[in-house]
């Protein structure tokens, strides 16, 4: 039977994002999918040998707005632990609670993303409806709906006064309630479970082998978050990683909802246990060094590796996404899928190809 080659991307319709593969098929059949990496190109790597290691805390959250707060988390625990620095305690949890903020309104996109994928336009727009409530918490809170900017070495700029806590934890309830609402919509209907059920399947010797992160990963039934870890104040909430026991599309979806109610819990927990103090420590000296740091972003884990030499600005940047180590699993899912699968299989990855391609 004769193959033909399809180009899918960089640009398509239900794609949020610019990534490009060559599609191998047989009829309708995917026999083999094929990468094109390199569409974009921004060199924030690079930027670092011209801006400032405290400058490039903006550099570092604009690699991706949706999670640009853990980004600059992962950068500001580098620099802090080459130059000794001890973050205190309030600002550990504040770090904790506007990181899971961002971990929930990116599991709330990706949920309505995830909907259209498969023609379910009513449930994109109730998924996003709930997500402007946390995008207006991050607003109220520090100025901005998506680039957030309260992080700085040695800790946070700004603080949660207790009418803001309060204000935050009575959203939550109110978030809490109307995603459960659709939790039977995404999770239990008909049209929803005959599109990702089976499809784009990824055993655990394979997710395992082909190093998969983040939901990617724990769809396969592999219990690993890099928040176990215990970096910044997870060490001190309680909490055990969402898994999702056959590693198909429907098992990922599952991971990342169910990851908005844990999500809740751990800001509620930062937010009862969250300790009085200064928000930042004092920073003097200029780094020296290297450290390699490891976070859980929405999408996975995340890694920089940073090397200062005694100067403002830093050696080496390298930063190493999520979407870039889950790439070699997508592939792996797409043989003997129809076409038609193609565009949920993708966005079971939530893929940010930006991020990628720094």
């Amino acid at each position: 039977m004769a193959r033909t080659v399809i180009p899918f991307g960089p640009q398509h319709p239900v794609l949020p994002e610019p990534l490009h593969l060559k599609l191998v098929v047989e009829d309708e059949i995917v026999k083999e999918a094929v990468p094109a990496l390199g569409y974009v190109h921004r060199g924030l790597e690079r930027l670092c040998e011209i801006r400032d290691y405290n400058q490039m805390i903006q550099v570092c959250e604009r690699v991706c707005g949706i999670c640009s707060m853990i980004h600059a988390v992962c950068y500001s625990q580098g620099i802090e632990e080459i130059m000794e620095v001890e973050v205190p305690d309030r600002a550990r949890f504040l770090r904790i609670i506007w990181s899971e903020l961002h971990r929930i309104h990116s599991h709330l996109l990706w949920l309505g993303l995830f909907a259209d994928a498969f023609g379910f336009e009513s449930l994109f727009m109730q998924f996003w409806k709930v997500r402007e409530r946390i995008m207006d918490i991050n607003e109220a809170t520090a100025g901005n709906r998506v680039i957030v900017s309260v992080n700085v070495i040695g800790g946070v700029r700004a603080d949660l006064s207790e009418e803001q806590l309060r204000w935050i934890l009575s959203e939550l309830e109110v978030v809490e309630s109307e995603v459960k609402r659709l939790e039977k919509v995404l999770l239990e209907d008909y049209t929803v479970c005959a599109r990702t059920k089976g499809i784009g399947v990824m055993t655990p010797e394979q997710a395992y082998e082909l190093g998969a992160v983040g939901p990617t990963l724990r769809g396969s039934n592999h219990a690993i978050d890099a928040r176990m870890t215990g970096y910044g104040a997870y060490a001190d909430l309680d909490f055990k990683p969402v898994v999702g026991p056959d590693g198909d599309s429907w098992s990922r979806s599952y991971v990342r909802f169910h990851e908005v109610y844990q999500s809740i819990d751990l800001v509620r927990q930062a937010i009862v246990k969250l300790p009085e103090g200064e928000l930042a420590a004092k920073v003097k000296g200029k780094p020296e060094g290297e450290a390699y740091v490891r976070v859980e972003q929405p999408r996975g884990e995340c890694t920089y590796y940073i090397k200062a030499n005694g100067t403002k600005n830093l050696e080496r940047l390298r930063i190493r996404t999520p979407t870039f180590a889950n790439v070699p699993p997508l592939l792996a899912m797409m043989p003997e899928c129809e076409l038609a699968d193609v565009p949920v299989i993708v966005l079971s990855i939530d893929p940010c190809i930006s991020c990628t391609e720094r």
